[in-house]
């Protein structure tokens, strides 16, 4: 069951002029429209919604409580929270490449997943990194027993992978083979000779990384 007063970071005795103040901050914070629409602030901007929604409404925030208080006291809050799987689909990427995460927990009535915010007890999330910091990229998942007091918290790290000079030597010459205009020999590309010449560049390139990677 969601904790409408973790979504708004307020206590669960909060005043009516308290809900509204978290309620004015958070959504100017997270509207779509102020973050290019993107899917995460969106999540994030329609919970806030549903929580304002039901604890500004004094008979649905008492219905409200209720609800929480009895589906607390039926989970097993007097055990510890734990992470059973949290996993990466890749820990070495480059800048932009897609990366699926994916975790599992227990006895954890709120969920975090950093950088993204709340999430579910269990499931997925697929992404791209546009940055990296020093070369990396730290996913951290805290799962919390909120009436307990405890939280377990595991993380990933993903490296980033620079594209090599073979690479780029590589990319350049193929650029450079494409962009090359059409000839009467081969109306379709390039003429069979310069195809020929290409093909033996690259291939004394990779022999050329391959030797200074046994080197090392």
């Amino acid at each position: 069951m969601k904790d409408y007063y973790y979504f708004l970071g307020i206590s669960h005795d909060a005043s009516s002029e308290d809900i509204k103040k978290a309620y004015r901050k958070l959504s100017l914070k997270y509207h779509p429209d102020k973050n290019e629409n993107d899917d995460f602030f969106a999540d994030r901007f329609r919970e806030i919604q549903e929580a304002y929604e039901t604890l500004n409404d004094k008979s649905r925030r008492y219905s409200y409580d209720q609800n929480l208080e009895s589906h607390q006291k039926s989970f097993r809050y007097h055990i510890p929270p734990s992470i059973k799987t949290f996993t990466a689909n890749k820990i070495h990427a480059k800048k932009g490449e897609e990366i699926i995460i994916s975790w599992q927990t227990q006895n954890a009535d709120v969920v975090k997943v950093l950088p993204f915010g709340l999430e579910k007890p269990y499931g997925e999330r697929t992404f791209k990194i546009t940055e990296f910091k020093d070369g990396k990229f730290q996913i951290l998942l805290h799962a919390t027993n909120s009436l307990l007091h405890k939280t377990v918290v595991q993380g990933i790290t993903i490296t980033q992978v620079f594209e090599s000079e073979g690479e780029k030597f590589r990319d350049r010459t193929e650029e450079l083979f494409r962009s090359q205009p059409k000839t009467a020999a081969n109306p379709k590309g390039q003429p069979k000779i310069m195809r020929i010449i290409v093909a033996a560049v690259l291939l004394v390139v990779a022999i050329y990384f391959l030797i200074k990677s046994f080197s090392n």
